[in-house]
């Protein structure tokens, strides 16, 4: 008989794939702005988009309902906040508006698996 690694599950959840997307697109991205914002703009972005993730796999190893949903919803707070820091990036001229579409498009995703998840 075939023994589960409890510890993989949360990498079977679509939101973690898509949020580990995202996360690994603003990686790159980072490595294109101005060294200038290595302890602003890249710390924060870094951050939160890494709590997304970060927040999906320790809300599924929660034993109850409400500390998973938590997690969850905070994972829901750190992809708006790097939403946030994407437009910050925008008017900075970091990134154009065509760039924005895209992580916008990735964020949305994002969101709607996580929102799909909590319900």
């Amino acid at each position: 008989m075939e023994q589960q690694n409890s510890f993989r599950g949360f990498k079977d959840l679509n939101c973690w794939k898509e949020g580990r997307e995202l996360r690994n697109q603003i990686a790159q991205l980072i490595k294109t702005f101005p060294p200038a914002e290595k302890y602003s703009l890249v710390s924060q972005i870094t951050r939160s988009s890494t709590s997304i993730t970060a927040n999906i796999a320790e809300g599924y190893g929660r034993f109850t309902y409400t500390d998973t949903r938590h997690f969850f919803i905070q994972s829901r707070g750190s992809l708006t906040e790097t939403l946030e820091h994407l437009y910050v990036a925008l008017d900075e001229q970091y990134i154009d508006e065509e760039a924005l579409a895209r992580y916008e498009i990735q964020c949305e995703k994002v969101f709607k698996l996580i929102n799909g998840y909590i319900a």
